[in-house]
């Protein structure tokens, strides 16, 4: 096998997602994009684009393909699983009011974005539709794992739950993967100019969102990072998608499953960490600090782990 080719290829996989993000951190440090344009953007991904696109490409899905429970259970179990650990963890090394933070930053990858981008540069409309799938589901389970630990180590949070959970109910993410699964299902043809259309507003997500995340981050957080933030880190982006790759072997996965649960396993931590650890009044810093690392240091471990795979055999 040509180990050069192989290289080449898996750049060409997670190259183009973390140069949207470093173009992201260029545009805000010569003052193109700011704050409130960040702001903006990312609620527009969040509430219209990106439901959009997640709609879409479900709707031309092939469900016999793309639906695949068994795959979809696996994924949201050890996601599960991987938080149990990620909490025991905590409980071991870290200071009682950061437990919380760190099991969060430990589990929570960024799927709804840089898991889908990873996703459709991989194995384009079928890694966006069953993607997109996986997506939906694991969001609903990030949600509601982040707003139970948040909960149980921060008092502000106990009274807010059930609001947390209403918000997760009515995630447009999660409505439009189950709006669009009626609509494939069923074969629902929708006009072609709205399918056009919908092309055109949904295509803005991935580089959009992107470009957002890259807005976000900071070199300083990296310099001044705590020990938890490193291991919570080592947890998201090492020892989860390892530890989850090993096992779905073990259940006879392999090609493009695998691949998927890799790239979804291995994505860095989730922008929302930050916001619902701040809105708790956790610790946000120790939250900011694992997103950082985790965009930062994914460029490597996405790569490398895309690369062993595929001189193994194994996607």
């Amino acid at each position: 096998m040509d180990l050069l080719a192989v290289f080449s290829q898996t750049l060409q996989v997670t190259l183009p997602v973390f140069a949207m993000v470093f173009l992201g951190i260029l545009f805000k440090r010569i003052g193109w994009i700011d704050a409130h344009f960040i702001s903006t953007a990312s609620a527009l991904v969040f509430r219209a684009t990106m439901p959009t696109l997640i709609f879409l490409s479900i709707v031309r899905a092939d469900l016999d393909v793309a639906l695949q429970p068994g795959l979809i259970v696996y994924f949201l179990g050890f996601s599960v699983l991987s938080f149990f650990l990620a909490w025991g963890w905590a409980i071991w090394r870290c200071p009682f009011a950061d437990r919380g933070v760190f099991a969060q930053g430990a589990f929570r990858g960024n799927c709804g974005i840089v898991g889908l981008a990873l996703a459709a540069s991989q194995y384009g409309d079928y890694g966006l539709s069953l993607g997109s799938i996986l997506a939906g589901g694991i969001i609903i389970v990030y949600n509601v794992l982040a707003a139970i630990i948040l909960a149980y180590y921060s008092a502000n949070a106990r009274s807010g739950l059930g609001s947390i959970l209403k918000h997760v109910a009515r995630n447009p993410l999660i409505l439009s993967v189950l709006l669009a699964i009626p609509f494939a299902y069923f074969q629902v043809p929708l006009p072609v100019w709205l399918m056009t259309s919908g092309d055109y507003f949904g295509a803005m997500s991935l580089p959009l969102a992107l470009v957002c995340i890259g807005g976000t981050l900071s070199f300083s957080s990296v310099k001044q990072s705590s020990g938890p933030a490193l291991d919570a880190s080592l947890w998201k982006i090492v020892w989860v998608p390892l530890l989850g790759v090993l096992g779905a072997y073990a259940l006879g996965y392999r090609g493009r499953e695998l691949g998927m649960l890799f790239l979804f396993l291995g994505t860095p931590g989730a922008a929302a960490s930050f916001v619902m650890a701040k809105a708790v009044n956790a610790n946000a810093k120790l939250a900011a600090n694992i997103i950082v690392i985790t965009t930062f240091a994914s460029l490597f471990t996405l790569s490398a782990g895309v690369f062993i795979l595929t001189i193994a055999g194994w996607i």
